[in-house]
């Protein structure tokens, strides 16, 4: 079985301590600190941009997971990659020219990757393959934390594995992620969890690393 990773979004974070919560989750056991974008025009809520994640980038030499819930995401890239992200995630529904928008997000030396909500198909994907390195699902409706997972994201995972057979794309699942739904996901062919809730119940370095590894033991 291919390695899961841990990615803990920090939209479930203290705000007010933000710093401190992220090298906890870092020492805890992330692999990656998921950076959840919105901008209240996409998705029913406004979180953050560029300023805070070049405020945290310091903080952890783990890789930073920018997701990026806009409706303009191909004029933001310049300024999320001089933020210091190291992928970045567009949503298909908002990107018209879908292969441009992956090739820049390469050509600007990022990891790039295309997301898909819940009532989004896969339908053009299959040409799209070799410019992706990361395929998300959104388990949930984007826009807001601790929603309850859509148990069809199983049959929408299971697909996306069929569709990217042998190539090394990575499969992440966003939403209601906790340590019922997380064996169901992997078992689907998720290899990426984003976990916010269920990795920042508690608000301390012993809640987090508990979190994460309960997570881990049902991998």
């Amino acid at each position: 079985m291919n390695e899961v990773l841990i990615a803990p979004s920090i939209l479930s974070a203290n705000f007010g301590s933000l710093a401190n919560d992220v090298k906890l989750i870092d020492e805890a056991g992330a692999d990656w600190i998921h950076l959840d974008v919105m901008d209240g025009h996409f998705v029913p809520n406004l979180t953050f941009g560029p300023p805070i994640i070049k405020s945290i980038r310091n903080i952890s030499k783990k890789p930073f997971d920018a997701h990026l819930m806009v409706t303009n995401p191909d004029d933001l890239l310049e300024e999320y990659v001089a933020a210091g992200v190291d992928m970045i995630t567009v949503h298909k529904e908002v990107t018209p020219h879908l292969d441009r928008t992956l090739t820049r997000i390469r050509d600007l030396g990022c990891k790039a990757g295309v997301s898909i909500n819940p009532g989004t198909s896969l339908s053009g994907l299959e040409f799209l393959l070799e410019k992706l390195d990361l395929i998300l699902v959104m388990s949930v409706n984007p826009g807001f934390g601790g929603q309850s997972f859509i148990n069809s994201s199983i049959d929408k995972i299971t697909a996306v594995k069929e569709l990217i057979s042998s190539k090394p794309i990575k499969i992440q699942v966003d939403g209601g992620v906790n340590n019922n739904i997380a064996p169901q996901v992997i078992k689907a062919g998720a290899n990426v969890l984003v976990a916010g809730s269920a990795i920042f119940s508690g608000s301390d370095f012993k809640s987090y690393q508990q979190n994460i590894a309960s997570l881990r033991c049902k991998i």
